[in-house]
């Protein structure tokens, strides 16, 4: 029969086995030949120009906190595949690639982030479910995901940005679990202070997990000693870090190019650009009117971001409440090979995995519901966990409701991991489904076949996942759902999105 482990007595040896085998099964989807394809796709134009900006001690501005480019950075630095770092310093979008150029160095932080990810989503699901097989199974949803695999293997800031953010996730069970040991629960809050620091620098949409705080201290009421020295230990861990990151990137960042945007000085005050005609950007006193001057030309160019416009032929962009379904999914890159024989890099989601994620949020709040207003047979064993994770999920997409400049697919990222965990909680609450008892027998053959199906789902897209060669009329087939927009490279666009709206 079917176990399930208490967890109150780990197995170390156990732990690392089955960390081992999720990291072994993650290298082969997120890390295995990561160089290809050998061109940009997607924000790699601007990110790799960006890095090697630092790489060359090049003032710039950009409309991104500093960590994200700094990672593709130093991991250009670290492997040194190319002659130089001196190819784009001239512009902030690169357009063709160096004849010979190799994109390893470049992507190779971002990946290690997306594969050391599936660890940090194991031992989540670990917490939730207290079960080894079930958080193996649970692990697949990040594992054989088709976006998250396309998107965090090029040279983006979003890869780093979700490690954080299941970082804060992970760190957060285990603040629950060890409130009554001080000396686990303030070290967990002290590098979840740092997680949060680091996200922040990384990309904006991370800030959401500071809402975990507010849950933390409910759970903690009314300990008003560990509530304040929570959020001491996390503020000040948050401060320091965003604060060491920003200066950094102002140390570094710190030559004229005259060759770029404002004869090199972009949106900088007369105040900033003394500091760097004098050279005294490293001085931690100028802190604030360089990091002021960053954030103003982050507004700047958010100002310029164009609305999302669904009549536009050319338009990736889609609304947020559709976002649950995978739509719209984007073509990154494609390449002719023979006739109708095409490489394509798609966006697209793993169909299963997110249903399983859509399910999850559902459920739960069905689940949520139920147990306020109508007493369960069985008591919720997680209700302030579905509480907490639910209320994170609709406040990620609250806020991003407010935005009126256009948004894409990938923005969903952080709440469809929320959404994987819902779905854990939920199948760790669920004990029948209709008259069909959910039984320790039943998880022992449901839980390898869920497992399995999401395997095969994978794999149906795995071809537009490793921009191997397809036939256009595969490509087509593909489009299992009709607001996905999937379509061959030559294919007209069947813009179901834009169908009732007035287009002129």
């Amino acid at each position: 029969m079917f176990k399930r482990n208490t967890l109150t007595q780990p197995s170390v040896r156990r732990g690392l086995l089955f960390t081992g085998f999720i990291l072994f099964l993650s290298y082969f989807t997120y890390v295995h030949n990561y160089q290809t394809p050998s061109g940009y796709f997607w924000d790699e134009n601007f990110h790799i120009p960006s890095a090697q900006k630092y790489l060359t001690g090049t003032f710039f501005m950009e409309p991104h906190p500093p960590l994200g480019k700094m990672l593709i950075a130093l991991g250009e630095k670290l492997v040194d595949p190319n002659d130089g770092f001196d190819q784009m310093i001239n512009v902030d979008f690169g357009k063709e690639v160096p004849e010979g150029f190799s994109f390893k160095g470049y992507r190779l932080f971002p990946v290690l982030f997306a594969w050391l990810t599936a660890a940090l989503m194991f031992w989540i699901f670990v917490l939730i479910t207290k079960d080894w097989l079930m958080a193996t199974m649970l692990s697949f949803l990040y594992i054989f995901d088709n976006a998250l695999i396309v998107h965090n293997r090029g040279a983006m800031l979003d890869a780093p940005m979700i490690f954080f953010c299941a970082a804060m996730m992970l760190l957060f069970l285990l603040m629950l679990r060890w409130k009554k040991h001080a000396r686990h629960f303030y070290t967990c809050a002290l590098l979840y202070g740092i997680s949060l620091g680091l996200v922040l620098v990384t990309k904006v949409l991370g800030l959401i997990m500071i809402l975990l705080i507010p849950a933390l201290l409910v759970s903690l009421y009314p300990r008003w000693k560990q509530m304040a020295g929570l959020l001491v230990v996390v503020g000040v861990s948050c401060i320091v870090v965003y604060v060491g990151i920003w200066q950094l990137h102002f140390s570094i960042a710190s030559t004229v190019n005259p060759r770029l945007n404002n004869q090199g000085y972009y949106n900088a005050s007369e105040e900033y650009k003394q500091l760097l005609d004098e050279g005294k950007t490293g001085s931690l006193t100028a802190f604030p009117i360089m990091w002021k001057d960053s954030m103003q030309y982050l507004s700047h160019y958010a100002g310029g971001t164009p609305q999302l416009d669904l009549c536009k032929p050319e338009e990736n962009g889609s609304p947020f409440f559709f976002w649950p379904f995978g739509a719209r999914t984007i073509n990154y890159r494609w390449e002719g090979k023979y006739d109708n024989l095409h490489s394509y890099l798609y966006l697209v989601p793993n169909p299963l995995g997110w249903l399983a994620g859509l399910l999850g949020v559902v459920i739960g709040v069905s689940l949520l519901l139920v147990s306020f207003l109508h007493p369960l047979k069985a008591a919720l064993k997680n209700r302030f966990l579905l509480a907490t994770f639910l209320g994170l999920y609709i406040s990620y997409m609250v806020a991003i409701a407010q935005l009126d400049r256009v948004m894409y697919l990938y923005h969903y990222f952080i709440p469809l991991l929320i959404s994987f965990v819902l779905f854990g909680l939920v199948c760790a609450e669920i004990k029948t489904i209709g008259k069909w008892k959910v039984t320790s027998d039943n998880l022992r053959i449901g839980l390898p076949i869920f497992g399995l199906l999401l395997f095969l789902s994978f794999q149906m897209y795995r071809p537009i996942t490793y921009y191997t060669p397809v036939l256009d009329e595969q490509i087509n087939r593909l489009n299992i759902v009709k607001l996905w927009d999937l379509r061959c490279g030559n294919c007209d666009r069947d813009n179901l999105l834009a169908k009732g709206r007035t287009c002129s």
